[in-house]
């Protein structure tokens, strides 16, 4: 089968002068560009179209629908992607005018989800996501779904038309959807909590799509994920044990990446996954320190973190469990080339450049959140004191004939069930 003949058009509005990390019209076509290629489409033509004023029929200006009418059909596109928000009444219009089907950026990022998600879990996130965008299409702008359909079966009822059965069947497939995610959700819980009962951190990597998580996951664990220079190329959760410099266990979750305008469909429909997030001990935001809209990437991450706190997804704290990690240091010379920034630590995750660093000071951040305690332990009494040694890091130890004396630091949730009077190995 022939690749798929694609244009990438940007409708750019100029931000306004001095907003703080704003992405450059040049940036944000090439990650279209990059989002269109995630696919499979075979882009053509692009172009950046100075948007004077939103125009309700067609978002673009009579004169520019025009010009990229010819353009296209020139370049015998079959696929037009609209880097922006369409209505559902643009869409149609503008797929009349250049006689071709046309995507808006929401579309463009479900397609990708729909083709990369695996699990059980990611399939269906995306169908809900998928569904709630098509309801959203569901207008009267579309005369074929405006017949009225027969009163028999369960299709509709009398005089129920096409748009009306439509829109009553996606419904109940979303209400099923939600009731089987939020199944998904307590067995999720259910081994968060497996994972308390024999605790160990959980270090969540978070960041921009394509900012090198999942080679920065493979590298520190020696897992086999799926790496590649492509947007989205992850988007099922994977977590894998990571041992520290001091000796401690944890787990590592790599979650799928971020990327500016998310689809809210698919915030709300992903929240089973950022809780993978919600739930770690340090939070490793990746990222593409060589990239040059590195910084409203960063504010793009932030900004859906912070969303997360408003919903109450996230505690308030997280940003004190954060560490930035800088990485891709390899294409800029080497970790001594990236520019500082205080608390972030810069590594290549291709080279392994600065991974000792990540590591101590991911050890040091669990640290900080341990609690010091004395026992006195039976020296008959060796499970007791093998656990503590696994679970915690014993700072002091004095062993004499009645007991022996540790000082350990543990997490919160590790002292708590060694203190419980039904403490068991």
């Amino acid at each position: 089968m022939p690749p798929t003949r694609a244009a990438v058009i940007l409708p750019w509005e100029k931000p306004a002068s001095g907003a703080e990390a704003t992405r450059a019209a040049e940036a944000r076509l090439a990650e279209a560009v990059g989002l269109a290629a995630a696919i499979g489409l075979v882009v053509l033509h692009t172009a950046i179209l100075p948007l004077r004023a939103r125009r309700p029929a067609t978002l673009l200006g009579e004169g520019q629908v025009a010009q990229q009418g010819q353009e296209l059909a020139a370049s015998q596109v079959t696929v037009a992607v609209v880097d922006a928000q369409l209505s559902p009444v643009q869409q149609r219009n503008l797929e009349k005018a250049w006689n071709c089907k046309v995507i808006d950026r929401t579309g463009l990022i479900l397609d990708i989800f729909g083709e990369r998600a695996a699990t059980r879990e990611g399939t269906l996130q995306v169908e809900l996501a998928h569904l709630e965008y098509q309801r959203s299409r569901l207008v009267r702008s579309w005369t074929h779904l405006e017949r009225q359909r027969g009163g028999f079966g369960f299709l509709g009822g009398p005089g129920e038309t096409q748009i009306e059965a439509d829109r009553r069947l996606i419904g109940e497939r979303i209400v099923r959807l939600k009731r089987e995610l939020e199944q998904v959700r307590r067995t999720r819980g259910l081994h968060r909590s497996a994972r308390k009962r024999v605790p160990f951190p959980v270090v969540a990597l978070v960041g921009y799509t394509n900012a090198g998580k999942s080679t920065l996951f493979n590298t520190m664990t020696g897992a086999g994920v799926l790496s590649r220079d492509q947007l989205f190329a992850t988007l099922d959760p994977t977590m894998r044990g990571l041992r520290l410099p001091s000796g401690r266990r944890a787990i590592l979750s790599d979650t799928v990446g971020f990327i500016s305008e998310l689809p809210t469909e698919l915030v709300a429909a992903f929240r089973a996954t950022l809780e993978e997030v919600a739930e770690a001990d340090v939070i490793l935001h990746v990222r593409d320190a060589a990239h040059p809209d590195s910084a409203a990437q960063r504010a793009d991450v932030l900004a859906v973190l912070d969303g997360m706190v408003a919903d109450g997804t996230l505690d308030e704290d997280w940003r004190t469990r954060t560490i930035e990690v800088l990485n891709k240091a390899d294409l800029l010379g080497g970790v001594a080339q990236v520019p500082s920034r205080e608390g972030a630590v810069a590594v290549s995750a291709v080279t392994g450049e600065g991974l000792s660093e990540l590591a101590a000071a991911i050890d040091l951040r669990i640290a900080a959140g341990m609690e010091i305690a004395d026992y006195a332990i039976p020296p008959a009494d060796g499970a007791r004191l093998a656990w503590l040694y696994e679970h915690g890091e014993v700072i002091g130890r004095a062993d004499d004939e009645d007991a022996i004396h540790v000082t350990v630091r543990l997490l919160p949730a590790d002292r708590a069930r060694f203190e419980r009077p039904d403490f068991s190995r």
